[in-house]
């Protein structure tokens, strides 16, 4: 994954993530019982946040390249998709299904973080 597509797809990640927190809080509040409600901002939560740690992968890609960076910033982007994707779908049909691929999400994560912390190392 190039610089360029590691920020651009974390802005539009993040953009998205906004736009979803506000439609949480505005349209789902009276539709969602508040269970359903906590796991749609769960996923709007992961999503910004894992948006912001991609961001900075773009941004450290163009002084430093490194498979491990690369690795990450992937892990990062189907992360969100798996994880947060999965909490939305979940939220607004009901598909208890979509229950083991969140986890698959969050394994994503925890390697993007080990994937940054590699790249880190290598960096030195």
């Amino acid at each position: 994954m190039q610089s360029r597509s590691m920020i651009v797809f974390a802005a539009i990640s993040g953009a998205i993530g906004v736009g979803l927190g506000a439609f949480a809080a505005h349209g789902l509040k009276g539709h969602l019982s508040p269970y359903l409600l906590d796991v749609f901002q769960t996923g709007v939560d992961y999503q910004l946040w894992h948006s912001l740690a991609l961001f900075g992968c773009g941004i450290w890609a163009r002084n430093f390249s490194a498979k491990a960076l690369s690795y990450a910033a992937l892990l990062f982007a189907v992360g969100i998709c798996l994880f947060s994707g999965s909490l939305y779908l979940l939220a607004l049909t009901g598909m208890k299904w979509l229950g083991p691929v969140t986890p698959l999400g969050g394994l994503c994560f925890i390697l993007a973080w080990l994937s940054l912390a590699v790249a880190a190392w290598r960096s030195a």
